[in-house]
């Protein structure tokens, strides 16, 4: 090999090792992310209301999603005093999803 090709290669395991670094960084964060969100819901959520959350993971994940994250916001903030229930998780719900209307016309 001459030196241009053994420098290619050292750069080219440089820039793998940092691509790893990266992903794994990414990876724990994520983890202690996911880990935060579970301390809020069990800090915030009753039983009857995790357990829409969860059911709604199962159907609607993008919207769970953005329910968690809403939740954690309000949390964070202060706004949340005690346990929400699970009719006023149905509140909120109805105040994020959007609402569809369908109109079915026969002829």
């Amino acid at each position: 090999m001459n030196e241009e090709e053994e420098i290619k290669k050292k750069l080219m395991q440089q820039r793998l090792q940092q691509q790893l670094q990266e992903s794994l960084q990414g990876q724990m964060q994520e983890k202690q992310m996911e880990e935060a969100l579970k301390q809020i819901k069990l800090h915030v959520l009753d039983a009857k209301a995790r357990e829409r959350l969860n059911n709604l993971k199962l159907v609607k994940p993008d919207l769970a999603m953005q329910l968690e994250m809403y939740l954690a916001q309000l949390y964070q903030s202060g706004q949340i005093k005690g346990k929400i229930t699970d009719e006023q998780m149905v509140s909120i719900l109805k105040k994020i999803s959007p609402s569809r209307d369908f109109r079915i016309k026969r002829k």
